[in-house]
């Protein structure tokens, strides 16, 4: 599946399956523009992954048995030219497919040099692919594409993905007195029970808990989550995301291949700034640091530097852990920056640092429902995303960085949509009091290969970036592709480390300084 393609949007009237769950507790609610939107990016959605029958491992695409193919061998390679494969992929059984769909993931690596790029995976959808690497660096490059599911497991979880609500027990802690009572709560709760309702009207946005028995809903103070027991997938298809099966080299048949400076002219480019379409790949790494391949990235050579540019500067970090490590990282390369206590306890309160002399303050707030985590968190001050961008009066020393998606992959699609809408909008209205205001959207990074893949697996986080990216597509926001940074860096950590964290503090600072 060609994923890096945009998705086209137009405006359809003819109503489908009206999938959120807001309908299932409230049926007069009526579809709203945004309700026809959201239905809208899942019906293309659909079209651009439909049901691939599944009867037997056999026919599904084998690593092993696939072609890879260099178009247009050179006896020589340059700096800076374009390296097309061309991939035929097969079955278990040796057979060509005729069709698409599969999950990979193309990379061309030096590990000698710390170099690393992604590549570009065009998808006929008749059984071959064309993958596209560029060649940044000089020195001997390897290439390599990743079968990480075959289109019959992308299909599946897909499906399982619109199951419903189910695979994630929210547990509320209500405060009766100096006792705590534990209940049910839940983006959609299947209960006959009286319901706390915790509802955004104008966001279309809704939250529920059972009621506790004499404790008002105003009592809601914490909340923690696990895992449910249950699967969506079948267990036979449960075998394609079995570890052996996953994230398989596909082009062993291919030497490496040196590259040669060949006294190119290096093009100018531009300082990064806010607004520029960044190409795919949007940059590689080399010599451990992140180059940029359509703007050019600001050195800070010292952490005088850094100081500088953050004085008088206002940030708002709105998100996950993800986004929290920026928060960490900071004070270990600007000493001056200093923790204000913001009171609450555990690693997702509100985190806040002080340069006093400078003006500086930075903020990280974690993002709104869902939030998956078996640690306790706390409900006292719950805003949606939205809600947060419509308290900031805004200005041109004024940041806001937006990172969203780990925690929504183990929901039906809507749910996030929804709310990347929602987020658009409370920019806009940002952008009509205070249109210099600097707004950046991290993007998804990878995460491990090997972790539940209907819950978790990158594949949801690739959709949810292609989402990303076409409701954001005509708006005047900062980029920053964690996700190419994190496949050319070979990083597949929740949490990536702190070199690849820097790299993405260095294009926020390059964004507002």
């Amino acid at each position: 599946m060609d994923w890096g393609k945009p998705i086209a949007l137009k405006q359809w009237s003819v109503f489908k399956n009206y999938l959120s769950c807001e309908r299932a507790q409230d049926p007069d609610i009526l579809p709203r523009d945004t309700d026809l939107t959201v239905m809208e990016i899942i019906h293309k959605l659909d079209q651009r992954i439909p049901p691939r029958p599944f009867t037997h491992k056999n026919s599904t695409t084998s690593a092993k048995h696939s072609r890879a193919t260099i178009l247009n061998p050179q006896h020589t390679y340059c700096q800076g030219d374009q390296l097309d494969v061309l991939l035929e992929v097969r079955d278990h059984l040796g057979h060509r497919k005729e069709y698409g769909g599969d999950f990979l993931r193309a990379r061309m690596s030096s590990p000698a040099l710390k170099a690393g790029a992604s590549g570009k995976v065009t998808d006929f959808d008749n059984g071959t692919y064309l993958v596209s690497f560029t060649l940044f660096w000089e020195g001997q490059v390897s290439l390599s594409v990743l079968l990480i599911h075959p289109s019959e497991g992308v299909s599946a979880l897909w499906r399982a993905r619109k199951q419903g609500y189910d695979q994630i027990i929210f547990q509320g802690k209500f405060l009766n007195g100096t006792s705590e009572v534990v209940t049910e709560c839940g983006l959609a709760v299947n209960s006959s029970a009286e319901l706390c309702q915790y509802l955004d009207v104008r966001d279309h946005e809704a939250f529920y808990c059972v009621k506790p028995l004499h404790v008002p809903c105003e009592a809601f103070v914490y909340m923690t989550t696990k895992n449910r027991p249950i699967s969506h997938l079948s267990k036979k298809e449960w075998n394609l995301f079995h570890r052996s099966n996953i994230g398989i080299e596909m082009m062993k048949n291919l030497k490496s291949i040196v590259v040669f400076p060949c006294n190119k002219t290096k093009d100018i480019k531009k300082k990064c700034q806010i607004g520029m379409k960044a190409p795919l790949p949007s940059g590689y790494t080399f010599k451990g640091n992140w180059i940029t391949s359509f703007c050019k990235l600001t050195e800070f050579p010292a952490s005088k530097n850094v100081r500088d540019c953050l004085g008088r500067k206002l940030i708002y970090l709105m998100g996950d852990s993800t986004l929290r490590q920026w928060i960490e990282y900071l004070p270990k390369v600007v000493e001056t920056l200093k923790y204000f206590d913001h009171h609450g306890s555990g690693p997702f309160k509100t985190q806040v640092l002080l340069d006093i002399e400078k003006h500086s303050l930075i903020r990280w707030k974690k993002h709104s429902h869902p939030f998956v985590t078996q640690k306790l968190f706390s409900m006292k001050d719950e805003r949606y995303i939205p809600r947060e961008i419509d308290q900031i009066a805004g200005d041109s020393n004024t940041a806001i960085v937006i990172g969203i998606g780990q925690h929504f992959r183990p929901f039906p699609i809507n749910i996030f949509i929804r709310r990347a809408i929602n987020i658009r909008k409370a920019i806009e209205r940002l952008f009509m009091r205070s249109p210099e205001t600097k707004v950046i959207l991290k993007m998804e990074n990878t995460r491990e290969l090997y972790i539940n893949a209907e819950l978790f697996g990158d594949f949801h986080g690739s959709v949810q970036n292609l989402v990303m990216r076409d409701i954001f597509e005509d708006l005047r926001v900062g980029i920053i592709d964690a996700w190419d940074m994190t496949v050319a860096y070979s990083s597949n950590n929740i949490h990536p480390p702190n070199n690849i964290v820097w790299q993405q503090i260095r294009m926020l600072l390059d964004y507002i300084c």
